[in-house]
């Protein structure tokens, strides 16, 4: 593993949770901080994987190490989540059996078979903070469906091409995405343009090429790129903001969904641009790896996939107890926060040594490849 990087998957996560807690509201980014880290870790494994390895075992090492990896810690949550359903009216924790139950079948079954950020741009979606969070999900299950397939079909000499054509694409979805919902082509869409270029993969392509493009191409001056980027995405979200709509937000121009002047279209290249920015620094010139590599960020790294699957119905869950006791249940409130991130560390801890770790350690032993 390259130094920094587990550090940058907590950085993610915490700003997630920041998000989802109602403390920082641009902690959305962090989900796309982890597409473009997931573009840059996979397409290298599968450079990789594709120079040694034949045709066949390029995909079947492949898809055994993701299943392996991504399916069991996915498949127990939602197996948590119907035993849940079933325990909660003997727990009386008010409207959390509403909230988990209404529409808890659909919601299931789209979940179970990835396709739940589909469901979540649709007009059938209904919110819930146990499901909701899944489509990101969703979207990184279809890229690992598409890429390695693109990756093995695409010739050495132009693989640049290939990123630079999924960058402009991912451009053109958004507009296209955004046009379809305006114009309400499809009656089984949802009303809102932004939400939905939020949430479909289509969207999110130029995301996974940014950090495709930075395993094998260098960013020139990429500290000076990253510090100038540093401040004029949030200068643009801003000002972008403030001629739209007349304020500005402690999101710095970035609030969830992304308007204004078609940001919904354009705000996510400058956004994946940042962040591709960043890990290369991490990656390439070391940059911030002593704050990035302390023991605790590493740690919270290591365990980020479960940390991410468990967060918002620990939330959830966490807030219907303090409410029921009389306790402060606000999100916003220290007690709340500490008491949810302190029980999401200790499940996914916990699942991850117990239950995770001996299934990944079955990765080697089925599907070996060649350490470099």
């Amino acid at each position: 593993m390259i130094a920094g990087l587990d550090g940058l998957r907590a950085i993610a996560f915490l700003i997630v949770f920041l998000f989802h807690t109602r403390h920082l509201p641009f902690g959305w980014l962090g989900v796309q901080l982890f597409f473009v880290l997931s573009g840059f870790l996979i397409t290298d494994i599968l450079l990789r994987m594709k120079e040694s390895l034949p045709r066949r075992e390029f995909f079947l090492k492949f898809y055994g190490r993701r299943f392996l990896r991504i399916f069991p810690l996915y498949y127990l949550y939602l197996f948590l989540l119907a035993i849940l359903i079933f325990i909660l009216p003997s727990l009386d924790l008010g409207g959390l059996k509403a909230e988990l139950g209404k529409g808890f079948l659909n919601q299931l079954w789209v979940a179970a078979l990835y396709v739940f950020d589909f469901f979540h741009a649709s007009a059938f979606f209904e919110r819930s903070r146990f499901f909701t969070h899944l489509w990101s999900l969703s979207v990184e299950e279809q890229f690992y469906l598409l890429w390695p397939l693109l990756i093995l079909l695409t010739p050495r000499e132009r693989f640049k091409q290939l990123c630079l054509t999924s960058i402009g694409l991912g451009f053109a979805f958004r507009l296209a995405i955004t046009i379809a919902y305006r114009m309400q082509l499809f009656p089984f869409l949802s009303n809102d343009p932004q939400q939905a270029v939020n949430v479909l993969p289509f969207s999110h392509l130029d995301a996974f090429a940014f950090g495709a493009y930075i395993t094998r191409f260098e960013i020139p001056r990429p500290r000076l790129q990253l510090f100038a980027l540093a401040l004029a995405v949030p200068a643009i979200g801003v000002l972008t903001d403030h001629l739209s709509k007349g304020a500005v937000t402690f999101a710095l121009g970035y609030d969830l969904p992304m308007s204004g002047f078609y940001k919904e279209v354009w705000g996510y290249t400058l956004l994946n641009y940042l962040f591709a920015a960043l890990i290369y620094c991490v990656a390439r010139t070391n940059f911030l790896t002593t704050l990035l590599e302390s023991p605790p960020l590493r740690y919270l790294g290591k365990i980020s996939y479960g940390l991410y699957v468990y967060h918002y119905g620990i939330i959830a869950i966490t807030a219907a107890i303090f409410r029921k006791y009389d306790l402060s249940y606000a999100l916003r409130s220290p007690q709340m926060f500490v008491t949810s991130f302190v029980v999401t560390l200790l499940i996914a801890s916990l699942s991850f040594h117990w239950f995770e770790k001996p299934i990944i350690g079955l990765k080697d032993k089925y599907f070996p490849v060649a350490r470099s």
